[in-house]
């Protein structure tokens, strides 16, 4: 059921300046009553008041109410709906993305990390009832971004994100780990880490299965994605003639990677371009949709504008009726 309610009701307060003005234009009307001597009155018995006597008031009256509805104007009358129960899909994610300078490789278009943040952030926008944050490794880890529902603030600092951050190396196990750490506080019903990488482990203090073994103790799912052609890719490298392509050969370690998805009931998918990495994103949007049902306070609607309108009206009206009716002669 609709109730009205005002987002600034100490503003109301001000009604009360109402009661000594009132008691002012009391007052001073006794006093402004006029007195005239006559020797008889006999005359004038059966003349009565005047109907403008009567009207006198209607300015006063008519400033009081606008006063009144400024004020409720002023304190921001909402229209809103009672708790309602409602059911949505949400769950907490969160993405940890390899940005090691082997990301920097042309199989894709651009380079393989550009290619992850473009279908990371159109990932992040077609799903918004899920808490995501943003975890970046290369020899070592950083949250970029802790769980959020902002994601126009998420998707800003995945924008930032570039190769060369931080030490390079490849730490998959401190990668992983962080983005535990920062799901395993969630009361979320469920928790999901998307693991993107292009190499080896082979730096970090914590074993990439050994950070599988803890997602699976806390109920963490955790779906890796090995991004990278088949075979070779261009890279480019510095030279004494500036940046040349050059083609190298790519290392996934694919069975540590279906291992991690094995241990923790995700999955392992392997994108070499960019459709593949999209249908992985769209693949994995699919497998992650969980019913979540939450209390829920329906949308306010401003309701100043009849309140301000009708004051404009009766601030009009209070001139029509002083230029007209109760127009005096000075």
């Amino acid at each position: 059921m609709g109730q009205l309610v005002f987002d600034n009701p100490e503003v109301l307060y001000l009604l009360l300046c109402l009661i000594p003005a009132i008691v002012w234009y009391v007052l001073r009307q006794k006093d402004q009553n006029a007195t005239l001597q006559l020797s008889t009155i006999r005359g004038l018995e059966k003349v009565g008041n005047s109907w403008k006597t009567h009207f006198r008031h209607i300015p006063f009256v008519l400033k009081s109410l606008a006063f009144a509805l400024i004020i409720f104007a002023i304190a921001r009358p909402q229209s809103t709906e009672n708790w309602e129960n409602t059911t949505t899909e949400g769950i907490d994610i969160i993405i940890a993305l390899d940005i090691s300078s082997s990301m920097l490789a042309r199989d894709f278009q651009p380079d393989r990390i550009t290619a992850a943040k473009a279908m990371g952030m159109q990932f992040i926008t077609g799903r918004p009832n899920d808490r995501i944050g943003l975890v970046i490794f290369s020899g070592e880890s950083f949250t970029q971004c802790p769980l959020t529902s902002d994601h126009a603030a998420l998707i800003n600092l995945m924008k930032e994100v570039q190769s060369g951050l931080i030490e390079d190396g490849t730490a998959i196990g401190n990668g992983l780990g962080t983005a535990i750490s920062r799901l395993k506080e969630s009361k979320a019903k469920s928790r999901v880490v998307i693991l993107l990488t292009d190499g080896v482990n082979n730096r970090g203090e914590i074993a990439p299965l050994t950070a599988a073994e803890i997602a699976h103790t806390y109920g963490i799912r955790v779906y890796t994605v090995g991004v990278g052609s088949m075979g070779m890719a261009p890279y480019p490298m510095q030279t004494p003639f500036g940046i040349r392509m050059q083609d190298m050969e790519v290392q996934i370690d694919e069975p540590m990677l279906k291992e991690i998805s094995k241990m923790t009931d995700g999955k392992y998918f392997r994108a070499t371009s960019n459709r593949k990495l999209e249908e992985v994103y769209s693949a994995i949007d699919k497998l992650e949709k969980s019913k979540v049902d939450i209390k829920t306070l329906s949308k306010k609607e401003e309701q100043f504008f009849p309140f301000a309108l009708a004051a404009l009206l009766l601030i009009a009206l209070d001139f029509i009726v002083k230029v007209t009716i109760l127009r005096t002669i000075p």
